[in-house]
């Protein structure tokens, strides 16, 4: 038994004896992604409110980056074809199962992207995603939907993608911004007044 397998197995047998979690801990596994969006809505409010350029264009790239990460998985995931451990093993604790390859993790996937992306934005935010992040990786654990290194390989790939795309993005996202200034969008981008025209 390889120490994946059986780190699974040791967080398997500790869900096995806390059956009063079972329900909370599903829940979070389920729909603990609607906090990270609230994380990413919470990074463009403040930086709408600052009026920091830099940041409000890493706040609009956050989602994107995450959709992205997201979209490159995907082949990642049907080339690698693993097997979950709800399907592949036997006399363990089940409490959801997909079919479709658990390696690597799409909720990891995508918590780590939206972690770096908080990062690029607000560091407070950010350190509270990555706390959400890794509790996000064991819950699924947990629930035996994936193996620990589908978890932990999600969380790198998402924080990488978000990351080295930002990198690519930020010129483009930056003059989107300085496009959106001058119009009507500018209140999704800055909480402060335009500048008065001024009179010649």
């Amino acid at each position: 038994m390889n120490l994946d397998t059986r780190i699974f197995y040791d967080i398997n047998d500790f869900a096995r004896t806390t059956p009063w979690l079972h329900p909370i801990v599903s829940g979070y596994a389920a729909y603990g992604v609607v906090l990270f969006a609230a994380l990413l809505l919470a990074g463009w409010w403040s930086a709408r409110r600052d009026g920091d350029t830099a940041r409000m264009a890493a706040a609009m790239w956050a989602p994107l980056g995450m959709l992205v990460a997201l979209v490159i998985n995907q082949p990642i995931a049907a080339a690698v074809d693993e097997t979950r451990p709800c399907t592949a093993l036997h006399d363990i604790v089940v409490l959801h199962c997909n079919t479709d390859p658990g390696f690597p993790s799409d909720h990891a996937v995508m918590v780590g992207a939206v972690t770096a992306g908080l990062w690029l934005v607000h560091r407070r935010l950010a350190a509270l995603a990555a706390v959400a992040a890794v509790v996000m990786a064991f819950a699924r654990v947990y629930i035996a939907a994936h193996y620990p290194q589908d978890v932990l390989a999600g969380l790198a790939l998402g924080a990488v993608v978000s990351l080295a795309g930002y990198v690519l993005a930020r010129p483009l996202l930056r003059w989107l911004l300085a496009l959106a200034a001058g119009t009507p969008l500018r209140i999704l981008v800055t909480a402060s007044p335009a500048k008065p025209v001024a009179a010649r």
